[in-house]
């Protein structure tokens, strides 16, 4: 019998890992078709393009961002309180004067309606995407730390074995 509790390391189902990349692309999509079919001139599609892109990028930090002061809170460490403000600045930021932007434009209110939900539907699947990366991150690294347990523990066993077999008359 082993003297090693057995650990079982917690892993998203394939298919809960292709619903939320399906959900990615699909969001990605919709916000690209809704973005390169948007009327008005170039210097406003380029400018709901950039906030969209913006957007997307500070949901990921900010997801980055929470997770790594979630498990370095555990740990007693954390960011800097500047760096804090600069995180939920730049998503406030850029979920604020993409809204704006979006709310200002002079577009039928069915169009703003579908460039609003399809960037909210990024903005939540890019979170959702996030955490799903980082759980197989996490799930990986935890594999490889048992694994490495496991192997230490196989080895002190069999030179203990080795040295008590020596030690027989």
């Amino acid at each position: 019998m082993s003297s090693h509790p057995s650990f079982i390391v917690q892993r998203d189902t394939r298919a809960w890992q292709l619903q939320v990349w399906v959900s990615f692309g699909i969001a990605v999509f919709l916000c690209a078709v809704g973005l390169a079919w948007l009327p008005g001139a170039q210097l406003e599609q380029a400018f709901m393009v950039m906030g969209y892109v913006f957007c997307l990028s500070a949901a990921f930090v900010l997801a980055k961002f929470v997770r790594d002061n979630e498990s370095a809170s555990r740990r007693g460490g954390g960011d800097t309180p500047l760096w804090k403000l600069v995180v939920w600045g730049g998503f406030a930021v850029a979920m604020g004067l993409t809204g704006w932007g979006l709310l200002g434009m002079e577009i039928n209110s069915t169009y703003k309606a579908f460039l609003g939900v399809s960037w909210l539907y990024l903005i939540t699947t890019a979170f959702t995407l996030a955490k799903m990366l980082r759980d197989r991150h996490e799930a990986d690294l935890a594999e490889a730390r048992l694994q490495g347990r496991r192997e230490a523990a196989a080895t002190a066993s069999s030179a203990n074995a080795a040295t008590s077999g020596n030690n027989l008359p």
